[in-house]
């Protein structure tokens, strides 16, 4: 069996940036659970993202190398890019496990339209959460949304804190948790990293599902909206993002860095 593969940089405003996801385009049927899984372990980034183009239907699924996830953002827009490559499409919508999701072309980049996620007081507090990250956070909280994971939100004062983390990631994976790091930014509104080594990965490049969150949160604090943002990952990738309603619209560029032949 011979599928189309791609490996696309997202939320990267040139190749080797932002975050790379793999893009597998399948025919009418899914492959068996256990192959997309296999498959994403082989490819061993953050995020695999399956195509299955079902009658007039785009189906879509995200795996990182251990497990299936509900939402994947930098995953979305990469699939998206690939399928927008075809000129007579200005959007493409996918049905995935988080409802409906468009991906639309602009002018210099594309727009993702993905649902909000809330913050919530975090109660209780997991033993040893906090000891993990090292540095203690200014607050922490619980992420929930349609479609997302619980994550936790860790809130510091500036930048250079958020640039000098280095949690321990064993005791994060140990508590199966995943923590959004965030503070106001310098020269954008907010920086971010995030760490989800209960996912899987240790510390994802970037994230479009964590701004989903970050976004409704930093625009009540600054009373701003659109906002800008950077992921301070080694990669590192800039995100704007903007709040319409129950929804977050995130908004980045791709590059393609490979393209070919998946054989199996």
């Amino acid at each position: 069996m011979e599928l189309e593969f791609f490996q696309i940089d997202a939320f990267a405003v040139r190749p080797l940036t932002g975050n790379p996801a793999a893009v597998v385009l399948l025919g009418a049927d899914w492959l068996p659970d256990e192959v997309l899984a296999a498959v994403a372990s082989e490819n061993n980034l953050s995020e695999t993202a399956f195509v299955r183009q079902a009658g007039d239907q785009l189906e879509l699924r995200w795996f990182t190398p251990t497990v299936e996830v509900d939402l994947c953002g930098h995953a979305t827009l990469a699939a998206g890019w690939v399928l927008l490559q075809d000129p007579q499409r200005d959007e493409v919508l996918f049905a995935t496990r988080s409802g409906e999701l468009v991906v639309r072309r602009r002018a210099d980049d594309l727009e993702l339209d993905l649902p909000m996620a809330r913050v919530y007081p975090a109660e209780p507090i997991p033993e040893g959460l906090l000891a993990s990250l090292g540095p203690a956070p200014q607050e922490l909280l619980r992420v929930e949304g349609s479609g997302h994971a619980t994550y936790w939100l860790a809130r510091y004062g500036s930048e250079a804190e958020i640039a000098a983390l280095a949690p321990d990631l064993s005791r994060l994976r140990a508590l199966a948790s995943n923590v959004i790091c965030t503070a106001p930014g310098s020269s954008v509104d907010f920086v971010s990293r995030f760490f989800a080594p209960g996912s899987g990965v240790d510390e994802d490049p970037v994230t479009g599902s964590t701004h989903c969150a970050l976004a409704p949160f930093w625009a009540a604090r600054l009373g701003k909206n659109p906002l800008e943002a950077h992921q301070i990952s080694a990669r590192g990738g800039r995100v704007w993002c903007e709040v319409r309603g129950e929804r977050v619209a995130l908004r980045g560029s791709c590059a393609r860095v490979i393209a070919g032949r998946l054989y199996l």
